[in-house]
């Protein structure tokens, strides 16, 4: 897969920061993912692990938990990994290896064929997992009705309302969004507690206004910080 502007400063970035044993790691690694893709194997639902699925795992100790995010996102676009491959790494991954899946989707699905995985990620309760699942890709493909409820999670869990890609273009002009937050502020003040500050931000962004095109997919825009 031809790498795009992001995934090229991904790598130039995450390149620089590493030490040499790491670096040399992640070169081989990306090239057993490039050499998987050129040979264009049919996606097996048993049989071994393909070597470079193995080094998804690797990749926090190999790296260290501040560049395994990032290295995992360079062998998943190296592998050309398709959704139905995305799903399994998803699904079989820990935290930090599902947070990576989430990072990668904008560079390697152009439709919303990977939306479960984000619907997946906004259903727990792990805030890394929910900032990584309302980036591009969400903002990109989310229905209005699971994005507004991907807005309130946010607010439901403390995630800081800037993790939301393109926030402002989506929520211009948004009367339903507005409704649902007046009616969560409604019901945390009956209930005496603060309603957050974030809150007041969005909906002041739901007001009409001239419409601006949405923002090209990006990557993480550092290597986000997690455990191996």
């Amino acid at each position: 897969m031809t790498d795009t502007p992001g995934i090229t400063a991904l790598r130039t970035r995450l390149e620089a920061d590493l030490g040499g044993a790491a670096r040399a790691w992640l070169d081989q690694a990306t090239a057993e993912a490039a050499a998987h893709a050129e040979r264009s194997e049919p996606e097996q639902t048993q049989g071994p692990i393909p070597t470079w699925e193995l080094r998804i795992a690797e990749a926090g100790r190999r790296c260290g938990p501040d560049h395994a995010d990032a290295a995992r996102v360079l062998l998943l676009h190296a592998a050309s990994a398709d959704p139905p491959t995305l799903a399994r790494v998803y699904a079989q991954g820990t935290a930090p290896e599902r947070r990576a899946v989430l990072h990668a989707l904008p560079h390697l699905v152009p439709g919303p064929e990977a939306l479960p995985l984000v619907e997946d990620a906004l259903r727990t309760n792990d805030t890394r997992l929910v900032t990584a699942a309302v980036g591009p890709y969400a903002a990109a493909h989310l229905t209005p009705h699971h994005w507004r409820q991907a807005v309130l999670k946010c607010l439901f869990t403390g995630v800081p309302v800037e993790a939301v890609a393109d926030l402002p273009r989506r929520a211009r002009g948004d009367s339903e969004l507005a409704r649902m937050l007046g009616d969560y502020a409604s019901e945390r003040t009956a209930a005496g507690r603060a309603v957050p500050g974030d809150l007041h931000r969005v909906l002041a962004l739901t007001a009409p206004g001239p419409a601006s095109p949405p923002k090209a997919p990006a990557g993480p825009a550092a290597p986000s910080t997690g455990e191996e």
